[in-house]
């Protein structure tokens, strides 16, 4: 079941105070991937200090080695400069999980990603959500708010999918203020 995040809850997760540390990474990372549509935590995790410039994020996705390119939203400044000062060289990733190992090494994304989704249930029992929150719901969450706020074309383009059925039938979850309208339409007469 796909349920992504209303604004409030994302605020309220955003709004949190009193985090563990690892809790707090946790949250960054969450919404790091979140405020660039969704992007995946295998390519949050690849991310590195150089494929930032020109007020953009320039990387490669993992999953079909398109090229992407994003305007950074002013909302991930301060998990940029909470992470600045650990930074080794321009070419150093962002987040701490991969530099110590090969990047292509697959199974220290997955650990990371068992381990943020840990701390993830934590994160939503301290902001009294009753959703299930994992790092792909970041994903989620940006196509259920972006369903009834933009056109699914473009939300294509954020995704990189190759083909509008794709977004359809990702978006067919989260899209509802239309079919609502719709109904209502029908219905009330």
């Amino acid at each position: 079941e796909k349920v992504g995040l209303t604004i409030k809850e994302i605020q309220r997760i955003e709004s949190l105070e009193n985090l563990t540390k690892m809790e707090e990474h946790t949250r960054n990372v969450w919404l790091f991937s979140f405020y660039l549509a969704g992007i995946r935590v295998g390519d949050v995790l690849k991310i590195r200090w150089s494929d930032l410039y020109d007020g953009r994020i320039h990387y490669r996705m993992n999953k079909n080695s398109k090229l992407v390119s994003l305007k950074l939203p002013h909302k991930l400044k301060p998990i940029l400069e909470y992470y600045e000062g650990h930074k080794l060289n321009p070419n150093d990733f962002i987040f701490p999980e991969l530099k110590i190992s090969d990047i292509k090494n697959d199974a220290k994304t997955n650990t990371a990603t068992s381990k943020f989704n840990k701390h993830l249930k934590e994160i939503a029992n301290k902001a009294g959500l009753d959703k299930k929150l994992t790092m792909h719901i970041a994903r989620h969450s940006f196509g259920h708010i972006a369903g009834d706020r933009i056109p699914v074309q473009m939300l294509q383009k954020l995704y990189r999918h190759t083909s509008i059925t794709t977004t359809m039938q990702y978006q067919s979850n989260f899209i509802s203020k239309e079919t609502d309208r719709a109904l209502e339409d029908v219905v009330n007469f």
